[in-house]
């Protein structure tokens, strides 16, 4: 729960090169009167043609017609991949970075000065090479200091691991390096909130600690956690000696805790008690204490306080490595976890070691221009109010009215499906349906955004307009930002809030199973997805493929364990979620028999059947949806260059343009490892191929890859 543009390519003439998905008219394509020459249907084709692969049979591999000459991009070096994603990003970030770089006004709000001051203070490198160690240091000392430095005049005596991780809180520090805490919504009564307990966050996935220091990326971390102690002091013997019992302590935290295929279960991972049964279950640790220190002064918490406890298990297993891990051990690998996550705001040479080891992880051989790390902190740490100003300069709200016929459309074609498929009993149907048409949609932005008044309240406790420490100002927001999201326990859950949906320059699409929402903020509403100047085609292959996508995700198997009123809740007859677990597992199968070849890595069929069953529902419904805009409209024009493939035909095209990616080989094997979603090749591949409506409108024959005996479907 992520192109560049160009002029019209005169290389290649597509009407020269024979294709299996014929069965044009020809008059069509000869009739320049059917052709659109709007500035952005030339720009659009343009951008296609960029992109294609035109040697290639649509039949034999569509991915590589549509996208083999974007996947031959060269990848900048500060880049693990070039996307249709990122490249949009790249633009928002270039329209933030005029929000946030801008002077500052006589009357400005403090909401509006908080953006610019934390930019300007990112950008001051000279500063930062000054004094950005000491006040590194200054905060490792208000933790007791690291052992590892600190050798023999380390006191043991003063450390306890709970008392550190209340100084975390205080600081404005994860509380969450041992047992994830966070203020959450209680599934099964999403209307209320909850104190949820979780595994603890690792530095590294689970999948690569398990393989301890055989993984090469294990041992990338390991490497990176010593140079950096003896950047700070250290000597490499006593670094390389400590670190080792830090590493193999994170490791078994990684151990204890749950594999993500086993985290899919929701009903399995709800585990609700009182305050007083977690003191009985889990007795080393003093639980009132710790909830009252983190959630702050002003919460108290009673011995009947609900808790949700995902892992049981790990708690067991944290409370046992506690008791037989050196208390030395415990502050090394704690302060380590800090001192990682300030890196990028130190002195070059600790911000060079931190480049080094995420080289490891992705690939890219350099960082980003330093003004799109400081753009990209600024907007991302004062959300609201740079999202605002986005809004205001940036966005069409036209863009709006568009995107909300699409969601109308496409979610009527979900509700058809659901009328109209056989394996499905009556009373799981209807609920279904009544779920499908509930879903609420966010597009764009909330009007409230655009509301001064109401900012400023929301930031009101938040002031870093005149700070001059870098990493204080950051520690100020994250401080801000947890105290927000703690003080939020005992208020009721409004899933209309403006607040939940007010982060618009993100290029990305969200389903919310707590709240039965679609959300679709101004960002992604541009480029490749959507563009209110050109023919629906291609905003139905695009945006509209999205928009299926998230409303399927209501359906996908994590989606379906929730009610039309986001609550938890098993509404399936027995025989009909049998049927649709077989469904899914063709789904797991078919995935999970995909080998990629750039990495020679099979993809995870388990952990990627959410969004690879989102993929299938949403291109299909997209496309339906599509054909319904025809039919009350009119058949739409061509695009030049591109006039030989029908509106039909262009849509496949579209919605598999919006998957075109080259990845770094580092990047891609981590994605493959650790993420929910198949590579960009597979998202095309495989719910194309699944598709009969593809196959017919290329005219792909029976046993071609891109149409093959076995289908999988769920929706």
């Amino acid at each position: 729960m992520v192109p560049t543009m160009s002029a019209l390519d005169s290389t290649t003439d597509p009407q020269l090169v024979q294709h299996q998905g014929g069965g044009n008219n020809n008059s069509d394509v000869d009739d320049i009167n059917n052709v659109c020459f709007k500035e952005e249907c030339i720009h659009t084709a343009s951008y296609l043609l960029d992109a294609m692969d035109l040697t290639t049979e649509p039949c034999d591999d569509f991915y590589q017609f549509v996208c083999g000459k974007f996947r031959k991009q060269t990848i900048p070096d500060d880049k693990e991949s070039v996307s249709t994603f990122n490249t949009i990003s790249e633009i928002v970030k270039s329209q933030l970075r005029t929000i946030v770089s801008e002077p500052f006004q006589p009357d400005e709000p403090r909401h509006l000065k908080n953006p610019k001051n934390l930019y300007q203070l990112c950008m001051d490198k000279e500063k930062i090479e000054q004094n950005g160690l000491d006040d590194a240091k200054k905060i490792i000392d208000y933790f007791g200091g690291w052992p590892v430095v600190e050798g023999d005049r380390w006191d043991m005596g003063s450390f306890d691991w709970k008392e550190m991780i209340y100084k975390f809180r205080a600081k404005g520090f994860s509380v969450d390096y041992l047992l994830d805490f966070s203020v959450s919504v209680d599934s099964k009564n999403s209307t209320t909130r909850i104190i949820e307990l979780d595994s603890g966050s690792l530095a590294l996935s689970r999948k690569y600690f398990i393989k301890g220091l055989e993984d090469k990326l294990v041992a990338a971390y390991y490497s990176y956690m010593v140079d950096m102690a003896v950047l700070l002091g250290a000597t490499e013997e006593r670094a390389k000696e400590e670190l080792m019992e830090s590493l193999n302590f994170e490791i078994k935290l990684s151990n204890a805790s749950l594999p993500s295929e086993e985290r899919r279960d929701y009903e399995k991972l709800y585990n609700k008690m009182s305050l007083q049964e977690v003191q009985q279950k889990f007795p080393t640790i003093p639980w009132k204490e710790y909830f009252t220190q983190i959630l702050g002064p002003e919460i108290t918490v009673q011995e009947d306080e609900p808790i949700m406890v995902i892992e049981p298990s790990y708690i067991t297993a944290l409370e046992n490595i506690l008791q037989q891990t050196p208390k030395r051990v415990q502050a090394n690998y704690l302060m380590w976890r800090t001192i990682s996550a300030i890196a990028n705001y130190m002195p070059e040479k600790f911000r060079q070691r931190t480049l080094k080891y995420h080289t490891a992880i992705s690939g890219s051989k350099e960082r980003q221009a330093r003004w799109k790390e400081c753009t990209g902190i600024a907007a991302g740490s004062v959300n609201y109010a740079v999202g605002s100003l986005y809004i205001k300069k940036f966005f069409k709200k036209e863009s709006k009215v568009n995107a909300l016929e699409l969601v109308h459309r496409i979610r009527d074609e979900m509700v058809k499906t659901l009328q109209s498929i056989d394996w499905m009993d009556d009373n799981t149907r209807a609920a279904a349906m009544d779920k499908a048409k509930s879903i609420s949609e966010y597009i764009g932005y909330p009007d409230e955004l655009l509301d001064d008044n109401k900012l400023a309240e929301f930031y009101q406790n938040y002031d870093v307009s005149n700070e001059t420490s870098y990493l204080e100002a950051i520690l100020k927001t994250t401080t801000f930002a947890t105290n927000y999201s703690m003080s939020r326990l005992r208020k009721p859950v409004n899933k209309t809030e403006w607040l939940r949906h007010a982060s618009p320059a993100v290029v990305n699409a969200f389903y919310n199973g707590l709240e039965n929402s679609i959300e679709f903020p101004a960002g992604i509403l541009q480029g490749i997805f959507f563009n209110n100047d050109r023919p629906s085609y291609m905003n139905y292959g695009g945006i509209g493929f999205v928009i299926g996508h998230e409303i399927t995700h209501g359906f996908d198997d994590q989606g379906r364990q929730f009610d039309k009123d986001g609550n938890l809740n098993d509404w399936w007859a027995p025989e009909t979620k049998q049927k649709y677990l077989q469904k899914a597992q063709c789904i797991i199968w078919q995935y999970g028999n995909y080998t990629d070849k750039q990495t020679n890595m099979k993809l995870n069929g388990i952990n990627t059947q959410g969004e690879n069953i989102a993929d299938n529902g949403g291109l299909k419904h997209a496309y339906r949806a599509y054909n319904s805009w025809v039919k009350d409209h009119s058949v739409e024009k061509r695009l030049p260059g591109l006039q030989k493939y029908s509106p039909k035909q262009m849509f496949w095209i579209a919605a598999a343009s919006t998957w075109c990616s080259v990845t770094r080989d580092e990047s891609l094997s981590n994605r493959i490892t650790t993420g929910y979603h198949s590579p960009g090749e597979f998202r095309v591949r495989g719910p194309f191929s699944n598709s009969e409506d593809f196959s017919r409108d290329f005219n792909c024959p029976i046993g071609s890859m891109m149409n093959p005996m076995k289908k999988c479907t769920v929706w």
